[in-house]
């Protein structure tokens, strides 16, 4: 559709506000933890292809504009960069070519490389094969692009590989949380990993807990008011809320499946989501799910796939290989443990729901290991015994099983509450696993663990971290991909 160059020019200038010499207001301190591998890329990739920063809708454009921050540090003229977001009316309707062509009218370019910072871009126009043609043609261009639809990485898969480097972004973590709200806090002791806990003196696991006191009641917030920039910013949990399910169901489940993927049927759809905000963190029956929906299985189905690739949930696999996969029902979480006590319009009364707290807790767990060991291509699967002992999450990692459990209850925990993961650990030999737990002396390494139950002494070591220690050390920046 024709945009009037003029029209395009004054939206695009709003969002460059580098070209007039200005500094982007308003930009966090702290970056993403992905920030670092983006740098990375823009700096001095590794190889000749754009990179796509996938996730949830609103979680992008602070790291884009933090990207045009870096760029112009390391400096970059000013007018060889470009920031555009395709969820704006006027440049969705005006197409790719007419949006450069704008900005070179508005800022003529000069010597180096130009870098287009492009955010929701799956509204784009043919967008695969604009990237295909840019990466191949144009070597004096590098592309960052944000894509909250996880097609972006499929649809006109044949002619994007080696295209583009996917950088994966959950919403944010707890840590982040905390930055963006600027608290001031105790200081807790830096963790560079996990397996770091087991070598800590007593007087190390008092020190953190004593400290991690002031945490708690953030760590509640954090449930409640989601992984979201802006959700984390306003001022009341109910605003919050408000604002979480008016982006999911409005933004995401009605305009943009119906845009993006020709979803008619989109009350069935809101009610599949419904249906698995009601069942976070529980696993997957279709049969059931069908049957109260009055859904057919393909459609379901269909609906499940779109829901995932528009980063609304999760889903796990069995532990195992082949059929005992292939046969077994996936585990659902949703992207984020504030989404369904925002959706089921809950507010604070999960606080006083010890079951749906507990729910909220491993979904939010579950997030903060998926981002802090998702570079290293680890496998998440949940694990069920023969005897209906079952362990909430297993990490493979170079081709070691480390186990979490998640006992989010106000008793402390106890080898008696554990058959599920003391059986895996055995079986396995697994030689490390982890108990989340709610208070925060619930803390160190678990004593008096029994034989397993084939007889033969679990040569295991379980170390007790209550979640919100766990969430923050996962989320912090001073973390490296190494446990």
């Amino acid at each position: 559709m024709k945009v009037s160059r003029a029209e395009l020019i004054a939206v695009l200038a709003q969002f460059n506000p580098w070209w007039r010499g200005e500094g982007i207001g308003d930009l966090p301190r702290w970056r993403r933890a992905a920030f670092r591998e983006l740098s990375r890329w823009l700096l001095a990739p590794p190889a000749p292809r754009a990179v796509l920063l996938s996730g949830a809708r609103q979680i992008g454009k602070t790291t884009l504009l933090q990207a045009v921050e870096l760029l112009l540090q390391a400096g970059v003229p000013a007018a060889n960069i470009v920031y555009a977001t395709f969820d704006h009316p006027l440049l969705k309707l005006a197409g790719m070519e007419a949006v450069l062509e704008a900005w070179r009218e508005r800022e003529p370019r000069t010597d180096g490389p130009e870098y287009l910072l492009l955010d929701e871009a799956q509204f784009i126009r043919d967008w695969g094969t604009w990237i295909k043609h840019q990466v191949d043609f144009r070597k004096d261009r590098r592309i960052v692009f944000t894509g909250s639809a996880m097609p972006l990485t499929e649809a006109g898969q044949e002619s994007g590989v080696g295209r583009w480097h996917t950088i994966r972004l959950t919403t944010l973590s707890f840590y982040e949380y905390l930055q963006i709200k600027r608290l001031t806090l105790p200081e807790l002791p830096p963790l560079r990993s996990l397996r770091e806990l087991f070598d800590w003196p007593p007087a190390q696991f008092y020190r953190a807990t004593e400290a991690a006191s002031a945490y708690a009641g953030h760590f509640h917030e954090f449930l409640l008011r989601g992984g979201f920039p802006q959700t984390a910013q306003v001022d009341s949990i109910t605003q919050a809320q408000r604002l979480l399910r008016e982006d999911i169901i409005d933004k995401v489940l009605k305009r943009d499946m119906t845009a993006l993927f020709g979803v008619r049927r989109v009350l069935d759809l809101e009610h599949t989501f419904l249906y698995l905000c009601l069942h976070d963190g529980g696993l997957l029956d279709m049969g059931d799910l069908c049957s109260n929906l009055e859904v057919k299985r393909p459609t379901a189905q269909s609906f499940i796939e779109l829901l995932e690739a528009t980063h609304l949930i999760y889903r796990l696999p069995p532990f195992g290989y082949g059929k005992d996969v292939l046969r077994g029902r996936f585990k659902i979480y949703l992207a984020d443990a504030a989404i369904a006590p925002a959706v089921m319009l809950k507010g604070k009364n999960l606080l006083d729901d010890a079951a749906a707290l507990g729910v909220a807790t491993e979904t939010a767990v579950f997030k903060h290991l998926f981002a802090r060991y998702y570079a290293k291509n680890v496998r998440f699967s949940y694990w069920r015994g023969r005897r209906d002992h079952e362990v909430d999450l297993v990490a493979e990692a170079d081709g070691e099983l480390i186990p979490f459990e998640v006992k989010y209850r106000a008793q402390h925990t106890g080898a008696r509450e554990l058959k599920g993961l003391i059986e895996l650990c055995g079986q396995k030999q697994i030689t490390r696993g982890y108990v989340v737990t709610k208070a925060l002396d619930d803390f160190g390494l678990l004593s008096g663990l029994p034989a397993a139950p084939d007889g033969q002494a679990a040569d295991t070591r379980i170390m007790r971290i209550p979640a919100a220690l766990l969430c923050y050390w996962m989320g912090a920046s001073e973390l490296v991909a190494e446990d």
